[in-house]
């Protein structure tokens, strides 16, 4: 598996207990630096920027419901732009419905976590999707 530790990780939740969860599981596989945003518009705002002071981001993890902007609708606006059309994207959430899973692998999503979930769960779908994206 490619590097975690060399990748910058966007994490994005509406709840601060989600994002510092998904900060340590991603910190118990390696990952060092990591951004935090509470929605997708405020995340579109972190990619838009080149991610700040943290440079580009490399993956983003992503809850599904969101104020503003939700996570599904961040995934379309990423893979429609040239941008960002070929970054890592997860998605976290407890939407395991078969409609929406369907939506977001249309949308061209590279892995579902499904909440609740361990570090151990959490680690393989990370892998997965660097295994997809970066090797």
């Amino acid at each position: 598996m490619a590097e975690v530790k060399d990748k910058t990780f966007l994490v994005i939740d509406d709840m601060k207990t989600m994002r510092t969860i998904v900060k340590q599981c991603l910190r118990a596989h390696g990952a060092t630096n990591i951004v935090e945003a509470d929605d997708g518009s405020t995340a579109w705002e972190v990619l838009e920027s080149g991610g700040g002071e943290h440079g580009k981001i490399d993956f983003i993890v992503s809850d599904w419901n969101m104020p503003i902007m939700t996570g599904i609708d961040l995934l379309k606006k990423c893979r429609s732009d040239d941008n960002f059309k070929d970054i890592a994207f997860m998605m976290v959430t407890a939407e395991q419905e078969g409609g929406q899973v369907k939506e977001a692998i249309e949308n061209g999503v590279d892995g579902y976590v499904v909440k609740p979930f361990n570090s151990a769960s959490f680690g393989e779908r990370l892998k997965q999707v660097f295994d997809k994206k970066f090797s």
